[in-house]
């Protein structure tokens, strides 16, 4: 009885061995190595590969709760220096156009060289229709061939063999079953894309395939990376978007983890529930998030069923702060701690002041002369305390007022606000000398408060 028990202890050993290895087999992928996949390997986009495997995470050393998948390359090859930041996206066939090679350009065009050699983008196409990825695949190496040559963009497919079962799953919130097999599929979408990503970058940035990039986003991102990185408080993401899943910052040592995650739960909710989920149990109670906003979604039509999407991101600033050091003043009652200096900073800040009278201001002295170019005024907060009556002028000569502030000798006005608001452009065309002031100068009293929720300016150096 014994010897018979012990045989069967050897059995079952044996059995789990074999099946670990063919797990980890299937799962850890050398760069070269090219394991049969279930799709026809005669058609063009046949070229196999894994991933490169993140050791700094406790989940990838020890190989725990791998993933049972195959990967295409598609294009593009994996640079085998690890860089700062790696973008995932996954795309589908939509049946109202396409927005990936806007995404894409926006992504390359808003960074400086030195900021593209920084980040790889990881592209997933997700969608089994054959025809349509050798099509968007031969436009992709059409595009952007320097930033494959570079390591600067992959693109990657898996078959459909490896997925799990896309129908028949639960009707969670009573969602229709065609939703439910949609967010679903998205969900082990997200968690291939990232089980791929996990030692490409540092970070990880989530975003799907119809947004625009703000300028210097990476810049932008290593600067509040690294502002959180010195407060030493506990964190598993950071967003930069209030939309969606998009503009989402992972550690790469949580990337095995949260690939995981997403398989485990792909059926019970969408993912940006599930993000949220994550985020709390690994102990980051509330949101991180940074404003301005550095992705705007772009698309007019849903990937589902085509229907239409009208969401934008309020907090988006398609270029990048570059207001000049400069002193703000007003002579408005100001509301608490909401300073005039508030509303030419970066971030959400405001401000705030009580029932503007005509000849109230507000005068921005900049430590430097510098030609402007550009203004933008925006004011009022869900359109309530909006500056109703103001024009906007521009100064030269700093002087001394008798209260102790700094103002401009002379003014001249460049227009007036518009339903609280106010944009020029290219002001160098006819204002070319160096501005030492910008005033916002009340032309008539109301009786609501006012809010200057932001005040941004572009300079260029004087040629005089």
């Amino acid at each position: 009885m014994r010897r018979h028990q012990r045989r069967k202890n050897v059995v079952l050993a044996v059995i789990l061995l074999v099946g670990g290895l063919y797990l980890i087999i299937h799962s850890n992928f050398s760069l070269t190595g090219s394991t049969g996949s279930r799709e026809n390997s005669s058609t063009p986009l046949s070229w196999h590969t894994g991933r490169m495997v993140n050791k700094e995470s406790w989940v990838a050393q020890g190989d725990y709760l791998p993933l049972n998948v195959s990967y295409q390359l598609l294009a593009g090859a994996p640079s085998l220096q690890q860089r700062f930041l790696c973008i995932g996206l996954s795309t589908v066939k939509r049946k109202k156009g396409s927005y990936l090679i806007p995404t894409l350009q926006s992504l390359f065009s808003q960074s400086s060289p030195d900021e593209r050699s920084s980040m790889v983008v990881a592209v997933l196409l997700a969608d089994f229709d054959v025809a349509w990825r050798v099509t968007t695949v031969t436009e992709i190496k059409s595009v952007f061939a320097s930033e494959l040559e570079q390591g600067q963009l992959v693109v990657l497919h898996v078959p459909q063999d490896w997925y799990p079962p896309l129908t028949g799953l639960k009707r969670n919130y009573n969602d229709p079953s065609d939703r439910v097999s949609f967010r679903s599929k998205q969900n082990l979408d997200y968690s291939f894309l990232i089980h791929y990503s996990a030692s490409l970058g540092k970070y990880y940035l989530q975003l799907e395939d119809d947004v625009l990039s703000a300028k210097h986003f990476l810049t932008s991102i290593r600067k509040h990376v690294g502002e959180q990185e010195a407060k030493k408080d506990t964190w598993a993401m950071l967003e930069f978007s209030e939309l969606g899943y998009i503009g989402k910052l992972y550690k790469s040592g949580d990337l095995p983890l949260l690939s995981r995650f997403l398989f485990l739960f792909y059926q019970e909710m969408p993912c940006d529930w599930l993000m949220s989920h994550f985020r709390e149990l690994l102990t980051q109670r509330k949101p991180i998030d940074f404003k301005p906003s550095l992705f705007q979604h772009m698309g007019t039509f849903s990937s589902f069923g085509g229907t239409y999407n009208k969401l934008k991101d309020q907090y988006f600033e398609e270029g990048l702060y570059s207001n000049p050091k400069a002193e703000v003043f007003s002579d408005m009652s100001t509301y608490q701690k909401h300073i005039p200096k508030l509303a030419w900073d970066l971030g959400e800040t405001f401000f705030w002041g009580r029932v503007p009278a005509a000849g109230n201001y507000l005068t921005v002295v900049f430590a430097e002369p510098a030609v402007v170019t550009g203004i933008l005024i925006e004011t009022g907060l869900d359109k309530k305390d909006l500056l109703v009556s103001a024009q906007v002028d521009i100064g030269h000569e700093v002087v001394t007022t008798e209260n102790g502030e700094k103002s401009c000798k002379e003014f001249q006005s460049v227009g007036t606000l518009k339903d609280g608001r106010f944009n020029i452009k290219e002001m160098d065309k006819k204002y070319s000398s160096a501005s030492s002031c910008l005033r916002i100068k009340i032309t008539a009293g109301q009786t609501d408060w006012v809010i200057i929720k932001k005040i941004r300016v572009t300079t260029k150096q004087s040629t005089e």
